[in-house]
């Protein structure tokens, strides 16, 4: 097969007449970071869906993963360089029915669409580089909630979560236990395995090795580590999908008009990763790739609070953890580890063929889902 777009396409998609969030940008202020020092001057890019009520208790904030951003559903336009990376979920009638909810969603901290991050400008005018600060997950909660106080947002009737959007709805739940009503986290972690570092080393030491990098200070260079990017995607994409799906859609297919039997040409496989790979060189700066993969490997919610147990023990928000059967990167045990220490719990699985990537693919199983713990 010839590779061009993954045909592994998201049923219920964004339609003609469903909302499109409106990205704005708030400024925050200094934000005091877990592991010391202050990041000056914090702005956050969001986008909103649906309209506050006056008790403010019907607000709903969306995490997005590693590669995302505030722009959940909708297509691409000025300002987003990709289209909805859940479309399916918002809108009238949708799961998060914007007739009820007011859907908020945020660049993380870190990020490279909008919110502060090693390519932003500091007050010398030079993009951040190399002199960004280490950031946590717990120090993204943070600038949320900075966020959520500016738009009058005392809890948060839900915080939804995938991946590492997952981490952060639960860090939100163990932090601010008062803040959170119900909390979504799917196919995630409590903490970061040995084994997700182990698959986040060589995607780091494939950017900072690439001669472009350049310590960090590529941005007025002209080039920047793309090639570095592209493996690194390469890499985090084989953990994204199931051994059995690639087999399955692939097999040992050589890519059309190409012969890899020693003609230097590439198996369909290699082809579909090149593809992503330089699908997000191109809208991803990888500084913040590389400063979001710390931050989750950083992740662990029993750190100083006495261990895993009594982290999860400060939850109080009703909880629904979903995972993944053919997640390699974060399998099921973790979600079941995850529901056990947490009071109000309850605990689902979806069946898919996708990997770790299921929680993205399977709409409706991740939409009937929500709608429900949702109330």
């Amino acid at each position: 097969m010839t590779v061009t777009e993954d045909p592994a396409v998201v049923t219920g998609a964004w339609r003609q007449g469903d909302p499109v969030g409106d990205r704005a940008f708030l400024a925050v202020g200094d934000l005091d970071l877990e592991r010391g020092g202050v990041l000056p001057g914090v702005c956050v890019a969001y986008e909103t869906w649906g309209t506050l009520n006056a008790a403010a208790d019907n607000a709903v904030l969306i995490e997005h993963a590693l590669t995302g951003d505030s722009h959940v559903v909708g297509p691409t336009a000025p300002g987003h360089a990709s289209p909805g990376w859940w479309d399916g979920l918002i809108g009238s009638g949708r799961p998060l029915d914007t007739d009820r909810w007011f859907v908020v969603a945020s660049n993380v901290l870190g990020g490279c669409q909008g919110t502060t991050g090693p390519s932003t400008p500091t007050s010398d005018g030079r993009p951040w580089g190399s002199r960004f600060p280490f950031v946590t997950i717990r120090d993204q909660v943070e600038a949320e909630l900075r966020l959520a106080q500016a738009l009058g947002i005392e809890t948060w009737a839900g915080v939804i979560g995938g991946s590492m959007g997952g981490m952060r709805a639960l860090e939100w739940a163990v932090t601010h236990p008062g803040r959170v009503s119900r909390a979504i986290v799917l196919a995630s972690t409590a903490y970061a395995t040995a084994d997700e570092i182990a698959w986040c080393q060589p995607q780091l030491l494939a950017i900072r090795q690439d001669a472009n990098f350049h310590g960090g200070d590529y941005y007025d260079r002209g080039a920047g580590p793309d090639a570095g990017m592209g493996i690194a995607r390469r890499i985090a994409h084989v953990t994204y999908r199931s051994g059995l799906e690639l087999d399955d859609r692939f097999g040992r297919e050589a890519q059309a008009r190409e012969q890899p039997l020693g003609a230097g040409g590439r198996y369909a496989v290699e082809s579909y990763l090149d593809h992503h790979a330089g699908k997000l060189a191109r809208r991803f700066d990888a500084n913040s790739y590389v400063v979001l993969s710390e931050a989750m490997n950083s992740h662990d919610v029993g750190r100083g609070r006495g261990g895993l147990a009594a982290a999860l023990a400060q939850v109080t928000a009703a909880t629904t953890i979903v995972g993944v059967d053919s997640d390699r990167l974060y399998p099921v045990r973790l979600s079941t580890e995850m529901a056990a220490g947490i009071r109000d719990s309850a605990q689902h699985t979806i069946s898919s063929r996708y990997g770790h990537d299921g929680f993205l693919i399977e709409i409706e199983a991740v939409g009937a889902i929500v709608r429900d713990a949702l109330g």
